[in-house]
């Protein structure tokens, strides 16, 4: 075997330099072979991202549980937006326009609260029995041992959804036609006929067509509002009042006092809130509803700012973390708050088109100077047609 000092070769070896194909200038350069022999021996450094493997995993299965969440949440929203769907009349369903596709085209919602009160509670009023009490919450015509005109409707509001979310509410003292009766106070349709009736005197009325029917449940009502965490108001002066004889009247009653300007209300303050009628004279210094003349006007503006509370409470952005981490409970409350025909499919729409279309000023029929009411008979409020075109042109925008 040969020497292998001289077998091995001295220096670096000699390269050539080949190019695919020549450039214009390069005949008058000659082949750089130190610098291509140095960058040879260069090895790039790239830099270096540290393996985080865990992270990742973590991130995913927290991306997992937060889509499983909204959708436990969408599911029991669906469920109890179903199962108050079937409790509904199927006369009233019957007297309905509207279709399933709530967001492809504005929509009116027809809102009615009795005033019938559940058998096991104190307050005047009461259902004499449950059955009684169901028939009227799902909207049935009173039939069996339920006494026909015992309950009537205690709110009546439009709300247009849809391109919009706006607001109307009618005294349910005014004066109207009422189906197979005589003309009387348009609450009354409901006492004979149940929501269809009601249905029919709100069309007639306004010549509209309602598209669906939301029957307030109180204690539904109630559970929304304390799911949400309370609803904001704002109002307008100092109220004092005392329903049913108030808390320590020993007949079931509520007393509730607020201060002017914002206040949060629970569900018990806001039910109580949207039904006061009469409100007391509060002592101390300053004016209060009672002496400012407080009327169903104001009581109908009152709901209004309730229904947009617990609107602004669910599309608020600021309240996003409370309403993800309370979701399936807010999802099953809310659809309880109304017996509707607005199912597991319309009903998620309904939110959707308050959250997108914003909100409007409260619209009563009557409650300008200059809209021409007047009172009629028997207690009621004459509405002449000029103002009911006005309210109906300004809801369907």
């Amino acid at each position: 075997m040969g020497n292998d000092d001289e077998q091995r070769p001295q220096g670096p070896p000699e390269y050539k330099v080949y190019r695919s194909r020549r450039g214009v200038f390069s005949r008058f350069r000659k082949p750089d072979l130190p610098a291509l022999r140095e960058r040879e021996w260069r090895t790039p450094k790239l830099p270096q991202r540290p393996d985080r493997p865990g992270l990742r995993r973590a991130l995913k299965w927290i991306g997992i549980a937060a889509a499983g969440w909204i959708f436990l949440s969408f599911l029991a929203f669906a469920v109890s937006a179903q199962l108050q769907a079937f409790k509904l009349s199927g006369e009233a369903k019957s007297k309905l326009h509207g279709n399933p596709f709530l967001l492809a085209k504005a929509q009116t919602i027809l809102v009615l609260g009795t005033d019938a009160r559940p058998p096991d509670t104190k307050e005047p009023g009461v259902a004499p029995t449950q059955e009684c009490f169901e028939q009227q919450a799902h909207g049935d015509a009173p039939h069996g041992e339920c006494s026909v005109g015992q309950f009537r409707a205690d709110t009546l509001m439009l709300i247009r959804a849809g391109g919009g979310f706006r607001k109307l509410s009618i005294p349910r003292d005014s004066y109207a036609e009422v189906p197979g009766q005589s003309p009387q106070k348009i609450n009354a349709a409901f006492a004979f006929g149940g929501a269809a009736a009601q249905i029919e005197a709100v069309e007639s009325f306004l010549d509209i067509e309602v598209d669906h029917v939301a029957i307030v449940d109180f204690t539904g009502f109630e559970d929304l509002i304390d799911a949400v965490g309370g609803v904001v108001v704002d109002v307008p002066h100092k109220i004092c009042a005392d329903i049913s004889g108030g808390a320590g009247g020993g007949q079931g009653g509520f007393t509730l006092r607020l201060g002017k300007g914002e206040n949060t209300l629970d569900g018990e303050e806001a039910l109580i809130y949207s039904r006061i009628r009469k409100p007391s004279e509060c002592p101390g210094p300053g004016r209060s509803a009672f002496s400012l003349g407080y009327d169903d006007i104001d009581r109908e503006q009152a709901q209004q700012a309730v229904i947009s509370g617990i609107k602004d409470r669910l599309t608020d952005p600021l309240r996003l973390p409370y309403n993800f981490i309370h979701g399936p409970i807010i999802g099953w409350d809310a659809p309880k708050a109304f017996v509707s025909d607005m199912g597991f499919f319309t009903m998620p729409q309904l939110i959707l088109a308050a959250a997108i279309g914003g909100d409007s000023k409260a619209d009563v029929l009557c409650q300008g100077a200059n809209s021409g009411c007047a009172p009629g008979p028997a207690g009621s409020i004459e509405v002449p047609d000029s103002e009911r075109r006005r309210a109906v042109k300004k809801l369907i925008g």
